[in-house]
């Protein structure tokens, strides 16, 4: 699902420049997506996450947002406007989100849960303003100390102005971030809210055709007994996802997620705690599956520079631009549980 954003003024400056010129008067007049595109393409801009065409230079940092993934939290919002998100075990067989938005920016994000180290340690290691909703005392401890950049929603607790709590579902499921005070708020605590990145690697237009793997139209992965599904949809050229069998979609007008790289990534697990509270090896690298355009590829990941990347012989292998979804799961079972339907 490829998105550009086109402002009015480059739009009025193509337009302006087309009719300017009497030799492209008639192709000012029928000036086409496609021709902003190429013009936005020319310029050089992109989303770092994303890969896909800015239409200026892009300042505003990242921000990784906490979701909850309970069964009760489900549907949930915003979730299709995420450049990067990076599904992974909480307590229990039950999985959260970090979300990473960058290139676009939902009005409503949630709902919001509770910090955890390996989450706050993803989102600082992009360089990401992490938010989130409550922490245990140690955790909270961690972040003050300078962990991350971080707002914690429990100090803003149904303000209306950075967090809400919805009346259509209990607490803790309806924790939901404001995402346009954001910067407001960050600035205010003396956050940066700009910030440049270095891009992932991403496949040009004409190595898109070459992907390497085998044909496989859907892929099913379980975190206990709650199962992940992906589905390939050959229209869009994306894949739709399914958790529990029910599709993955936006609350608000059941927009589905459609993702165009699905990583599939194992490592250890340990628990720590008798809260069940976790650590996650999120620097060794190891196995794991790469889906991209109904194919998939058994690859290997690593943590470069505090980002996961898809390696292949030694080698990043590159994405295709657009949205990413990183699913983590425990080496045991590890990609042995992944099943793969052609």
């Amino acid at each position: 699902m490829q998105k550009k954003i086109i402002t009015v003024f480059t739009l009025l400056l193509l337009l302006l420049m087309a009719c300017s010129n009497p030799d492209t008067e008639q192709s000012g007049q029928n000036l086409t997506k496609k021709d902003i595109e190429l013009d936005e393409v020319d310029a050089g801009h992109s989303y770092p996450l994303t890969g896909e065409a800015a239409s200026a230079p892009v300042s505003n940092r990242m921000v990784g947002v906490m979701i909850n993934n309970h069964p009760a939290a489900r549907p949930q919002s915003g979730l299709s406007q995420a450049d990067l998100v990076f599904e992974i075990l909480a307590e229990g067989q039950t999985t959260r989100f970090l979300a990473l938005f960058h290139s676009q920016t939902p009005e409503v994000v949630g709902p919001v849960r509770s910090a955890r180290p390996y989450y706050f340690q993803l989102a600082n290691s992009y360089n990401a303003l992490y938010i989130y909703h409550g922490a245990a005392n140690f955790i909270e401890d961690m972040l003050k100390a300078g962990a991350a950049d971080h707002l914690n929603g429990a100090y803003y607790d149904d303000d209306g102005h950075l967090f809400k709590r919805e009346s259509f579902r209990v607490a803790p499921h309806n924790s939901y971030l404001q995402f346009n005070s954001v910067a407001e708020v960050a600035a205010a605590q003396g956050y940066d809210i700009e910030a440049s990145y270095e891009p992932l690697h991403f496949l040009a237009e004409d190595e898109l055709d070459d992907i390497e793997g085998e044909t496989v139209s859907e892929v099913e992965l379980f975190y206990g007994q709650e199962s992940v599904r992906y589905v390939y949809d050959v229209s869009s050229e994306t894949y739709f996802r399914y958790n529990d069998q029910q599709q993955t979609v936006e609350l608000s007008d059941q927009t589905p997620i459609q993702l165009n790289n699905v990583f599939i990534i194992e490592t250890e697990h340990q628990i720590v705690d008798d809260a069940g509270r976790r650590e996650v090896d999120l620097t060794s690298g190891g196995n794991a599956y790469l889906l991209q355009k109904g194919m998939i590829q058994k690859i290997q990941w690593e943590n470069s520079d505090g980002r996961i990347v898809p390696i292949r012989n030694g080698e990043q292998v590159g994405l295709i631009p657009g949205q990413t979804w990183i699913n983590v799961i425990p080496t045991d079972p590890g990609l042995s549980s992944v099943t793969e339907i052609e």
